[in-house]
C-alpha cells in the first residue's frame, strides 16, 4: 500500500516530463520546417531573379546563369524533400503523440478519482463497522453495489 502513492506520483511525473518535452520538441521542429520552407521560398526567388538577369545579358553569360539558377533550384528541390520528410515524418508523429499523453492525463484522473472514491468508501465502512458492528445490512447496502449484478445472480 505505501508503495501505490509513490506509484502513481512517478506515473503522473513521466506524463507531466513527456507532456512538457514533447510539446517543446514538437514547437522547435514545427518552426525549424517553417524556416526551412520560407528559405526555399526565398532561393525559389533568387533563382527567378536569376533567370530573369540572363535573360538581359550576352550568350556566353546567359548560358552560365541559366546553368547556375538550374543547379539552385535543384537544391530547392533537395529543401523541399526536406521539408515534406520532416512534417511527415517528425512534426505529425510528435504531433499525435501529443494526443495520446493527453488521453493518458485523462485516464490517469480517471483512475485516481476512483481510487480516492473507493478509499472514501472503505473508510466509510470502517467507520460503520465500527460504530455497530452486528449491523449487517448497513454493511451489505454498501458492499452489494460494488460487486455487481453478477454476484447477485449467483
Amino acid at each position: 500500500e505505501m508503495r501505490c502513492p509513490n506509484h502513481t506520483r512517478q506515473i503522473q511525473d513521466a506524463v507531466s516530463n513527456v507532456e512538457k518535452h514533447f510539446g517543446e520538441l514538437c514547437q522547435i521542429f514545427a518552426g525549424y520546417v517553417r524556416k526551412t520552407a520560407r528559405l526555399r521560398d526565398k532561393a525559389d526567388l533568387l533563382v527567378n531573379e536569376i533567370y530573369a538577369y540572363a535573360a538581359t545579358e550576352t550568350p556566353n553569360l546567359k548560358v552560365g546563369l541559366k546553368n547556375f539558377a538550374d543547379e539552385f533550384s535543384r537544391l530547392q528541390d533537395y529543401r523541399q524533400a526536406e521539408v515534406d520528410r520532416l512534417e511527415a515524418k517528425v512534426v505529425e508523429p510528435l504531433k499525435s503523440y501529443g494526443t495520446i499523453v493527453k488521453l493518458k492525463r485523462d485516464d490517469l484522473k480517471a483512475t485516481l478519482t476512483a481510487k480516492n472514491r473507493e478509499a472514501k468508501q472503505l473508510t466509510q465502512l470502517e467507520k460503520t463497522r465500527q460504530r455497530n458492528p452486528s449491523d449487517r445490512h448497513i454493511i451489505w447496502c454498501f458492499l452489494v453495489p460494488r460487486w455487481g449484478v453478477s454476484f447477485l445472480q449467483l
